[in-house]
């Protein structure tokens, strides 16, 4: 999984194997390793961050906390996504 950075033990990355056809730019985010319920948070066209889902039950201060944090290095996900995947979509 690429990992973008750390968030305390918490780690934001992509999945390595994101559906075909891709999927919208996203990322997951989980504490300690990659796991499949990881939360999944949407990276918009805006660079803002609307949460698809909080499956691995993060705290909500946390969780805001490190999507304020997603949203100031938005350039840099997805510069990585693209650089990764070779192509970025939005879901809004």
């Amino acid at each position: 999984m690429p990992q973008i950075f750390r968030f305390g033990s918490y780690r934001i990355y992509f999945w390595t194997n994101e559906s075909k056809p891709l999927e919208p730019i996203h990322v997951h985010i989980s504490d300690g390793r990659p796991t499949e319920n990881a939360t999944k948070v949407w990276i918009t066209r805006a660079g803002k961050c609307f949460l698809c889902h909080n499956k691995s039950k993060i705290p909500e201060r946390i969780l805001k906390n490190m999507m304020r944090m997603i949203e100031a290095r938005s350039a840099e996900v997805i510069e990585k996504w693209y650089d990764y995947f070779g192509e970025v979509s939005y879901y809004c």
